[in-house]
């Protein structure tokens, strides 16, 4: 009996052992079946307030000093350099004779021409009164005014010959490069000279896309040079160029004009600054708030709750590290300037400016 009584003790200890381990089984299982409540992350970002300030355009670009005109003397005849009446650096004014042509053949062949025109007019005048007398016939007559007429542009065409004998001066200005020398064969269309014309000189600059759109012609420029370091040069835009070059840059032209005091040459380096300030408020956000290009412009912006709207702006001019917003933002606006990557609509974010 107390054999029985043992056995039945163990059985029950046994039974609650497995009940007890298929209890706690459960309840391990049920809790890994239960979701975990996530923590919500807070991403680290930098902020800027939009701001609205006077513009202020801050444009300095670096160039070349060009002549305000430059000229090639060309020669439209050929023949030999029979005289050069110019120097390197002289003075010339626009029509001055700069060289002659060896012309003396061209003479002989007008003194020729020309006693032929005169004998030609003679015999007109002869066949006209023959014909009046019926002396002669009317083709007679007609075949030699068509001689005369011939021997008369034949005259008019030696004369021009004769006139482009002398080369002359297309503009005023200074001779800058000298080619030729008297007694040298030149062909028609040979370059003997060039002429510069530093009266007023012009400022030639690249300007970005961004910065051609802020600058209009008429526009004033001050230009300074190392050359003449306490010197400004005041300037006015003379034209932007409608079309950019294959880099994407637009040329603009800057006209100055030269001074006795102070000189400019040719080829000068020198500074031309488009700075001008405007009575203009605009709203302004950091350049680096933009999350894609000018074109596709959208910034993230942060709610009172500390969480982030991605909304698209419309951009304006830019200025000292600065981009106008012309619609999208208001004033006190907080935009996301560094950290967008992590970011999409609605990231919770702690900020640090």
């Amino acid at each position: 009996m107390k054999r029985k009584y043992i056995i039945s003790i163990g059985l029950l200890a046994v039974i609650l052992l497995i009940t007890y381990k298929l209890t706690a089984n459960k309840k391990q299982i049920d809790e890994n079946n239960t979701p975990q409540k996530k923590i919500a992350v807070k991403i680290p970002v930098k902020y800027a307030a939009a701001k609205e300030q006077l513009l202020e355009l801050s444009i300095i670009k670096t160039g070349n000093l060009a002549p305000f005109k430059e000229s090639k003397v060309i020669t439209t005849s050929s023949g030999i350099l029979q005289k050069v009446r110019f120097e390197l650096g002289d003075q010339v004014r626009q029509g001055q004779v700069l060289a002659v042509m060896d012309n003396r053949t061209a003479q002989l062949d007008l003194q020729k021409a020309g006693s032929s025109l005169a004998k030609l007019k003679a015999d007109v005048q002869t066949y006209t009164e023959l014909l009046e007398g019926k002396a002669t016939t009317r083709e007679k007559l007609s075949e030699i005014r068509q001689n005369y007429n011939d021997a008369q542009v034949q005259v008019d065409q030696i004369k021009k010959q004769l006139a482009d004998a002398s080369v002359k001066a297309p503009t005023s200005g200074t001779i800058s490069t000298k080619n030729m020398e008297e007694g040298v064969f030149a062909n028609a269309g040979s370059e003997i000279a060039t002429i510069i014309n530093l009266t007023r000189t012009k400022v030639q600059v690249n300007l970005t896309e961004a910065e051609v759109y802020q600058i209009k012609t008429g526009q004033s420029v001050k230009i300074t040079t190392d050359v003449y370091p306490d010197v400004v040069f005041p300037g006015k835009v003379s034209f932007i160029s409608p079309q950019a070059d294959a880099t994407h840059n637009y040329l603009a032209e800057i006209m100055i004009d030269n001074t006795s005091q102070s000189p400019l040459r040719s080829g000068t380096f020198v500074y031309a600054d488009f700075s001008r300030k405007s009575k203009q408020t605009i709203l302004v956000i950091p350049r680096e708030a933009l999350t894609e290009s000018v074109k596709n412009a959208s910034v993230y912006v942060i709610g009172e709750d500390n969480r982030v709207t991605l909304k698209s702006v419309q951009p304006g001019r830019e200025t000292e590290g600065f981009i106008e917003i012309i619609s999208g933002l208001k004033a006190a606006d907080r935009v996301v300037t560094s950290g967008q990557i992590n970011l999409k609509n609605g990231s919770e974010v702690s900020l640090s400016n």
